[in-house]
C-alpha cells in the first residue's frame, strides 16, 4: 500500500512539474503572468463597471479580484483539461499508468499558481485597510479543497467525453464564458433581482465565489453557500469519476 502511495505521489509530482515547465518554457516573466491576466481583467471591468457605469460596491477593486483570481483557477483548469487526454496520446500508450493523474496534474499546477497569487490579494487587502482575520486558518484550506474537488470533477468528465466529440472543447470555452457572466463577480449577488437570487444558489461557481469574496473583504461567512458548494462539489465529482470510468476503457479506440 505504501509503495502504491509513494509511486502515485512521485507520478503526480513529475506530472505536475511538467505542466509547470510547459507553461513557463521560453517565458521570461513567468510567474508575473499567472497574476497578469486577472489584474488586467480587473482594471477593464473597474474601468467600465466603477467609473463608467458607476456600479455603487465598496471597495470595488478588491471585490473584482477576489472572484477573479478563484476564477481564473477553475476556467484555466476546465478549458485545459479538454485536450489533456488527446495531448498525451503517446504517454498513454506508451506506458500503464493511472489516466486521471493527468487531469489532477493540470488542476494542481493551476491550484499552485492560485496560492501563489494569495499574497497579491492580500496586498489589496491591506490597501483598503483589511487584515486577514484567525479564520482563514479553517477557511482558506476548505475553501481550496472543495474548489479543488468541483474543479477535478469537472475537468474529468470534460477530458474524457472530448475524446469521443472533439466539439466539447469549444462547447466548453463558450459555457466558461457563459458561466463567468451568470456568476457574481462582476457585481454583487443582492444586485440580482429578488426573485431571481435563489437561481445564483444553483451555479456551483457561485456558491464558491461568495465564499472566497467572504474570506478576503472579511465579511461574515455565508454558511449556507459554503455548505452547498461542499455538497456540489462531490456530486460533480462522483458524476465526473462515473463519466472517466465508464469511457476510460475505449480510449485505446480513439486515441
Amino acid at each position: 500500500m505504501s509503495r502504491s502511495f509513494t509511486y502515485y505521489q512521485d507520478l503526480l509530482v513529475a506530472l505536475t512539474n511538467k505542466e509547470l515547465k510547459v507553461r513557463y518554457q521560453r517565458s521570461i516573466l513567468g510567474y508575473l503572468w499567472s497574476v497578469a491576466n486577472p489584474l488586467a481583467m480587473a482594471l477593464i471591468f473597474f474601468v467600465a463597471f466603477k467609473i463608467i457605469m458607476r456600479v455603487e460596491v465598496e471597495n470595488y477593486t478588491l471585490f473584482l479580484i477576489a472572484g477573479l483570481f478563484p476564477w481564473q483557477w477553475f476556467s484555466n483548469s476546465v478549458n485545459a483539461s479538454a485536450m489533456i487526454f488527446v495531448s498525451n496520446a503517446s504517454l498513454i500508450k506508451k506506458i500503464n499508468f493511472s489516466r486521471e493523474s493527468l487531469v489532477i496534474a493540470v488542476v494542481l499546477n493551476d491550484l499552485i499558481h492560485f496560492i501563489l497569487s494569495v499574497p497579491v490579494i492580500v496586498i489589496f487587502m491591506i490597501f483598503y485597510g483589511i487584515r486577514p482575520n484567525p479564520g482563514w486558518i479553517l477557511y482558506l484550506p476548505l475553501l481550496l479543497l472543495i474548489q479543488f474537488v468541483l474543479t477535478f470533477g469537472v475537468a474529468i468528465a470534460v477530458a474524457a467525453i472530448n475524446l469521443f466529440f472533439r466539439d466539447l472543447e469549444r462547447i466548453v470555452g463558450i459555457l466558461t464564458v457563459l458561466l463567468f457572466y451568470a456568476t457574481p463577480i462582476l457585481y454583487p449577488a443582492d444586485m440580482v433581482p429578488a426573485q431571481y437570487r435563489a437561481l445564483i444558489m444553483l451555479n456551483p461557481a457561485a456558491t464558491l465565489v461568495l465564499g472566497w469574496r467572504s474570506l478576503f473583504m472579511n465579511t461574515p461567512m455565508d454558511f449556507s453557500a459554503l455548505g452547498l458548494a461542499l455538497v456540489y462539489s462531490l456530486v460533480i465529482l462522483a458524476a465526473g469519476y462515473a463519466v472517466f470510468h465508464r469511457l476510460k476503457w475505449r480510449f485505446a479506440e480513439v486515441l
